[in-house]
């Protein structure tokens, strides 16, 4: 179920918060985690079965770290953190990652002349890289002593599968949320209020911006390699750039202010990527809440940059593999990963990320330059192998020419043009000009008008447009 679709903006949102209004504050997480549980069976149908075990694995785990067993007995504790992780990880590479190993096992054998090996294929449960993330958050806060373990199996569903974040993030900590679990006596009018512009302004992003962007980034991708031409690859990895900032953040948006409306305060998840001066500063504005999640459990435990240049470096390089198989089973994701800790690595040894621009023409030149290496790097991302990946980046940059193809030509519509200048628009944007917040601020004039003009004009144009069966599945989901 998505947020963008009929079913849930008009039938299963109004009625779960009508609900979170009628019902006595000490239900919400009980309504919450039911609802969310129902979402999710919605759009993962058995995967619920795999989920709920899951969560009882991992409140087990954190009930074991924290007792009086275990206190006192670090080889214990160690022990019982272990077996969570590892079951995390194995159920993660089991359905996200069989196929992947077992394809690349098959086509190294066929190479090698021994005959064919299985290949596994799996369907991949929605959410599974984010949920997965929540579960290890949870029992590594635990071990630390950061936050005590979870008693409440209610509270722990609502942490896990609460269905503004259950399926594409942001990715929320659990020491980030665990005193907000127990805090039910919140003013819901108040948070409806300040939930709701967010969530529609999420809503506008999505359906006016993103999906009016993607049948270009769609039809340019899906352009034979032999006939790309230089204006047709910079049209495509242009429109995908757009498509897949306005899309994750609007999931974002919406996850923030719908998690606002039942009493929760999640995690920013973007602050102007588009408008950083460095890679080192995008991965600071781009998906924070995934970067400070391998940031704090798995850079810092690796050494982070306490060790000498060298292991910095070569932490830098693991987190950015992870992070671009993360994503996706696919090479591609692994070379867009490794690209980015590349740069990243480069700006450590140029001292380029972190240094500040000593003049405006210099502050422009580097906005720029990161802005081409961050278009660059989404091709990888988006394109459906190495290849056309190879393709798409020989015809941007070594002159091409040639006719322009007629899925290019009909998916140039006026609207999608319109909205692809304006989503190109927010490079040249103040960088602390974060829309998502602004909407947020109650008592500038700005912020009044823009939240009324986002309520009044554009939500409802959305809505209307959902109802129209113009809307798509968000981008992250596949994640």
């Amino acid at each position: 179920m998505s947020f963008a679709s009929p079913v849930f903006l008009w039938f299963f949102m109004p009625v779960v918060l009508t609900m979170y209004l009628i019902l006595p504050r000490h239900w919400r997480n009980g309504l919450l985690s039911a609802a969310s549980l129902l979402f999710y069976v919605w759009g993962a149908g058995e995967f619920i079965f795999l989920l709920l075990a899951c969560m009882a694995v991992n409140f087990t785990a954190g009930i074991l770290i924290d007792s009086r067993w275990a206190k006192g007995r670090p080889g214990k504790r160690r022990a019982v953190l272990i077996s969570a992780v590892v079951f995390d990880l194995a159920i993660l590479a089991t359905w996200k990652y069989a196929g992947f190993f077992t394809t690349q096992t098959h086509n190294l054998a066929k190479a090698l002349g021994l005959g064919d090996t299985t290949i596994i294929a799996l369907a991949l449960p929605i959410g599974i890289s984010f949920f997965t993330f929540h579960h290890m958050s949870y029992v590594i806060d635990v071990y630390r002593e950061s936050r005590s373990a979870q008693k409440s199996p209610i509270q722990f569903i609502t942490y896990i599968a609460m269905f503004p974040q259950l399926i594409a993030g942001p990715i929320v900590r659990y020491n980030e949320i665990s005193e907000q679990l127990a805090d039910t006596n919140r003013d819901r009018w108040a948070d409806i209020s300040r939930g709701l512009p967010r969530f529609a302004l999420g809503l506008s992003k999505k359906v006016i911006i993103a999906d009016t962007v993607a049948p270009i980034a769609d039809a340019a991708f899906a352009t034979a390699n032999g006939d790309l031409t230089t204006s047709v690859a910079w049209l495509g990895a242009i429109a995908y750039t757009v498509q897949i900032y306005f899309d994750f953040s609007a999931y974002s948006d919406m996850a923030i202010g719908l998690g606002q409306m039942f009493g929760f305060r999640l995690p920013e998840n973007f602050n102007r990527p588009y408008s950083a001066n460095s890679i080192t500063d995008f991965w600071r504005r781009w998906h924070m809440s995934l970067s400070r999640w391998f940031r704090d459990y798995v850079y810092i435990s690796l050494g982070g940059n306490r060790k000498g240049k060298l292991n910095t470096y070569r932490n830098l390089i693991i987190i950015f593999f992870l992070t671009g198989f993360w994503h996706g089973a696919a090479w591609t994701f692994v070379v867009w990963g490794m690209y980015h800790g590349i740069l990243m690595v480069i700006e450590r040894l140029t001292g380029l990320g972190t240094r500040d621009s000593a003049s405006v023409g210099e502050s422009i030149l580097r906005r720029a330059v990161t802005v081409l290496l961050v278009v660059v790097g989404w091709v990888f991302f988006r394109a459906h192998g190495l290849q056309q990946a190879g393709a798409f980046l020989h015809a941007m940059f070594w002159p091409t020419g040639g006719p322009v193809p007629d899925t290019i030509t009909a998916a140039l519509s006026t609207q999608g043009m319109v909205a692809l200048a304006f989503g190109v628009l927010v490079v040249f944007m103040p960088p602390n000009l974060v829309m998502g917040r602004a909407i947020e601020n109650f008592t500038s004039v700005s912020g009044k008008a823009f939240r009324i003009a986002v309520i009044a004009i554009l939500a409802p144009y959305a809505a209307i447009s959902v109802a129209s069966g113009t809307f798509s599945p968000f981008l992250y989901f596949q994640f």
